[in-house]
């Protein structure tokens, strides 16, 4: 498959585990880059499974797409000198170990840029690269906690809750992504590389955005608010004669058009609803008046009606829901990817659109099977057969 795509001339060695660091590798394999998921060789009673599952698994195919697999054992002289050789002729390397498993492995930044001063080294950690947590695992949902998510999140009367996903893990990815992007343009007029490294608590604690911002310059410890906005009145889920749907009616001019729409213009002039603050002061008491009006009708003569206005309103999908919504189905947010064993797979494809290049209607690479391009990789890397045959039987790859 021809790679017409903005990063196919950048190479990038995938030391990534777990999910975090695949994250930000698959944003750069999709969009054309070169990626090379190096694991470990199995050793003798090895499963092979990870905290994303199994390699045919669901999660595993859909993380892992648009790269090729290839083992080595970095702890073995051969496979580092091989590694760094390999790094020698890489634009970019990244990792996700614990902060201090890159310098024992001799592996990190200040090494690689002795032979390639080029690289564009990036790093995923728990907790940051310095400081008193650095060396601890980090998790998504320990993250969840210790950023302050899990306490904004859910009914008040049932205690902190996690998010529905990852989200520490994706929103780090994603970021690192986007790090080793700004490094590679920053290459482009100096000539120089550089590291690159976010944490999941650094990727945490920006993405409480308003929330965070709210402590530090109101001091207000925001609380939990189940499905109502924290500070936008009205704006939550309520039930109509068939199921849920979300409305927002935040701000004098839409609450005004909610207001007529539902008949309920009496609610404008009363002194408890009369702005936002008075809202926010009452909302327990509006939302009780708003679901006893949206539950005379359907989700449909309500979502069609409020959106006729310009009062954003919407369903409460499930995930099946969500793939067979007609506005989805336009967006074409499924791409196919061909996999040898388990056949025509569907991933959703990278949330972004260019004008001047589409992405692929099908994807070129599924997920690699443990070691599936070792050979073919080293070639490319200038590695003789004969050597490759001899690395292969002291288990170096």
């Amino acid at each position: 498959m021809e790679n017409n795509l903005p990063l196919s001339k950048y190479t990038v060695l995938d030391l990534t585990i777990a999910r975090a660091g695949p994250t930000a590798a698959r944003v750069l394999a999709d969009w054309g880059a070169n990626v090379i998921q190096i694991n470990p060789p199995n050793k003798p009673g090895q499963k092979g499974g990870s905290v994303t599952g199994k390699r045919d698994g669901f999660d595993f195919q859909n993380l892992q797409r648009n790269k090729r697999g290839l083992t080595l054992d970095l702890k073995n002289p051969e496979g580092h000198a091989l590694f760094l050789k390999m790094a020698s002729k890489a634009d970019v390397i990244l990792e996700n170990f614990r902060a201090d498993v890159k310098h024992r492995l001799k592996i990190d930044y200040d090494t690689i840029k002795k032979t390639n001063k080029e690289i564009i080294y990036g790093s995923i950690s728990g907790f940051g690269q310095e400081g008193p947590y650095k060396e601890r695992p980090g998790l998504d949902q320990i993250i969840q906690g210790m950023s302050g998510l899990m306490s904004i999140t859910g009914q008040p009367e049932n205690g902190p809750m996690r998010v529905g996903i990852p989200i520490n893990d994706l929103c780090a990815g994603m970021f690192l992504a986007q790090g080793v992007l700004l490094a590679l343009l920053n290459r482009e007029n100096t000539g120089k590389g550089q590291w690159v490294h976010t944490s999941l608590l650094e990727s945490g604690i920006f993405m409480l955005d308003f929330q965070a911002s709210r402590w530090l310059q109101n001091k207000q410890i925001a609380k939990q608010a189940g499905n109502n906005h924290p500070t936008g009145i009205p704006q939550g889920c309520f039930k109509t004669s068939d199921k849920l749907i979300n409305v927002s009616a935040v701000g004098d001019r839409l609450f005004s058009r909610f207001c007529e729409a539902v008949d309920a213009q009496h609610l404008i002039e009363n002194p408890k609803f009369f702005d936002d603050e008075s809202r926010l002061a009452n909302r327990d008491e509006l939302n009780v008046i708003i679901s006893k009006i949206l539950i005379e009708h359907d989700s449909d003569h309500w979502i069609n009606k409020l959106n006729k206005v310009g009062v954003p309103c919407g369903p409460v999908n499930d995930i099946a829901q969500m793939f067979g919504d007609e506005q989805v189905k336009e967006l074409n947010m499924v791409r196919k990817v061909q996999h040898k064993r388990l056949g025509e797979l569907d991933v959703v494809r990278q949330p972004l659109n260019f004008s001047d290049f589409a992405q692929p209607k099908q994807l070129e690479h599924p997920a690699p099977d443990l070691g599936q391009h070792t050979e073919e990789i080293l070639i490319e890397f200038g590695i003789e057969e004969e050597v490759i045959k001899d690395l292969v039987k002291k288990e170096v790859i």
